[in-house]
């Protein structure tokens, strides 16, 4: 099929007179989470990771993933279709130049930021190609069955959640625009606007916003281009009349209005479309950070309250599962798919869960070793005595949202695999204690995480962790820990995963991960504001793998304060085995 389908995208080029195509995995708003109409990607390759882009051109084609989904593209897309090459290592622009020759590469407009567009256009044209947008987006062209747009209705967001109204906030963040001589600025982020409107939604799978555009202007005036019949009268009275209603088709009007205006745009996940359209309009373009981003991220004193709420509801789901996991998974022959189903189920006897927060990652022995593995019926496996088995899985509450991985022996773990369970867990251990000056950025930070790890030549390809929204989007910006350098700082109220891992290549994954709270750290004589992590996840972790010689006597001490604080907050919410089980594992090392 994948062949069919890419000779099929060839034809257009010549029709188009094109060199090439560019498929990115995104949407029209550069987000993980996308729609089934957005899978292109996934539709022509095969590949079903969350990032990743392919190029095809007339004799050859190339798909680029980073270090995290290298080994599922080998195993999920055509090798003799694509080459597969390292985003960041072979990144695209030199293939291009190298491969591309005299005709243009095209690209849809809409799926690629004005920063991924510098980039390709430089190995454009160096070949001698360049690049030309195309109206129509060649593979929806061809896609003939492609699903259509999603029109779910639009939900309130109650205020008791968000702790905050809309129009305090668009108030606010419209003053902050005035203040820079601004006056407007483009939201092309779902999750910034259902934050700014206080609305959520169901267009994309296990992330709650709707799919749509705004413009926020210095007065605190939002036009919300939706499709009308998602809103109802209900989340129109909510919005009042400062809010407007435009079809999604009325963007462009609207950016041709701002002529002569100072507008904000965020080069980093508007769609060049946009700048486009600013740019022939006249308008002079603001290049900065979406204004909603940093507000969202530092959570106020309600959303803090929420997820820590949401966070000890679903550790009891999360430890039922641990229970089960090590007392019946095996003599009941489970497997990666019913285990997945397992966990749903002790989550969903919650009647506060709305959804999954993304869909689980059951990793046994060596499919463990895929970062962000799928299970499919073809590759399900029985979860076996003497593996590990790696459980990456979340939430969606109203009052939070939550991520947690344990990595968990089935059966008795070999020397080795506790060995490297341990360098992981001292990593975590130091980030999580971690105190840090006001200022300091997770790029600063990552290297405590690795640190273990490296010590005995060994490392992960994939940050160390990732900023979580309030019952939104569970890979939340702008803040990040990572070796990619990251100039926004850590803020009190951000929200952050601590997760470092190791992975061996067909035969295992490890990996742990809580999530944890930035707020002050202060203690006696300090000359500056420190601040540190709260950490938000309390589940067991799995004592088996732990070799007690590794540790130092703090990252002893803390495994054992940390299992007596899971057994304080479990314990009277469990009973029978559950709660002995609890007690055994909780126990001081």
């Amino acid at each position: 099929m994948t062949k069919e389908r890419v000779e099929a995208l060839r034809q257009a080029l010549e029709q188009e007179q094109l060199g090439g195509f560019v498929i990115p995995r995104g949407d029209e708003h550069q987000g993980e989470y996308v729609p089934a109409r957005a899978e292109r990607l996934s539709w022509l390759t095969g590949f079903t990771g969350s990032a990743g882009m392919a190029i095809v051109l007339r004799d050859k084609a190339a798909i680029f993933v980073d270090g995290r989904y290298t080994l599922q593209a080998r195993d999920q897309v055509d090798g003799e279709t694509f080459e597969q090459r390292h985003l960041v290592e072979e990144p695209a622009e030199r293939w291009l130049e190298e491969n591309l020759g005299g005709l243009p590469l095209g690209y849809d407009p809409w799926l690629h930021s004005e920063e991924q567009i510098k980039r390709l256009a430089k190995g454009a044209e160096r070949a001698g190609g360049g690049l030309r947008p195309c109206e129509e987006n060649l593979v929806d062209r061809i896609w003939v069955d492609q699903p259509g747009r999603p029109g779910d209705p639009v939900q309130l967001h109650d205020a008791a959640f968000a702790g905050e109204g809309s129009e305090a906030k668009r108030t606010r963040l419209g003053e902050a625009l005035a203040e820079q001589d601004i006056a407007a600025a483009v939201l092309s982020l779902p999750d910034s606007i259902a934050w700014l409107l206080n609305v959520r939604g169901t267009d994309v799978p296990h992330t709650p916003f709707a799919l749509s555009f705004a413009l926020l202007y210095a007065d605190g005036r939002v036009t919300w281009f939706i499709q009308p019949e998602k809103v109802d009268e209900t989340v129109r009275a909510a919005l009042g009349n400062t809010v407007s209603l435009a079809a999604p088709g009325e963007l462009g009007t609207a950016l041709h209005g701002l002529a002569g205006k100072r507008v904000r745009v965020d080069p980093a996940t508007a769609p060049y479309w946009v700048v486009q359209r600013l740019e022939a309009a006249g308008a002079t373009i603001d290049r900065g950070p979406d204004p909603c981003q940093l507000p969202k991220a530092c959570k106020n004193e309600t959303e803090r309250e929420g997820t820590r709420a949401a966070h000890r509801r679903d550790a009891v789901a999360v430890t039922r599962f641990l229970h089960w996991l090590s007392q019946d998974a095996l003599a009941e022959g489970a497997s990666e798919s019913s285990a997945a189903a397992r966990l749903l189920a002790f989550r969903a006897e919650d009647p506060s869960l709305r959804d999954l927060s993304f869909e689980t990652i059951p990793g046994s022995g060596p499919n463990g070793a895929l970062c962000h593995y799928h299970v499919t019926p073809e590759s399900d496996r029985k979860l076996q005595s003497g593996e590990l088995f790696l459980v990456d899985s979340g939430g969606q509450y109203p009052d939070g949202t939550t991520d947690v991985t344990r990595t968990v022996a089935m059966g008795t773990p070999s020397e080795e695999m506790c060995r490297n369970f341990t360098a992981v867990l001292r990593g975590h251990i130091a980030l999580a204690t971690a105190r840090f000056p006001r200022g300091t950025t997770g790029h600063q930070l990552d290297i405590l995480a690795r640190r273990p790890l490296w010590d005995l030549g060994l490392d992960y390809d994939h940050g160390t962790g990732h900023g979580v929204g309030s019952y939104l989007s569970v890979h939340e910006g702008p803040q990040r820990i990572s070796k990619a350098p990251n100039k926004v700082a850590m803020e009190p109220g951000m929200i952050v995963s601590i997760e470092p891992g190791y992975y061996k290549e067909g035969v295992y994954g490890i990996r742990i991960e809580n999530l944890a709270l930035v707020g002050p750290a202060a203690e006696s004589g300090d000359e500056r504001e420190m601040l540190g992590f709260e950490t938000l996840t309390f589940a067991p972790i799995d004592r088996r793998l732990i070799v007690r010689d590794m540790l130092m006597p703090p990252e002893h001490a803390w495994v054992d304060a940390y299992h007596a604080r899971v057994r304080e907050i479990l314990a009277p919410q469990l009973t029978g085995s559950a709660r002995s089980w609890l007690e055994e594992v909780t126990a001081p090392l």
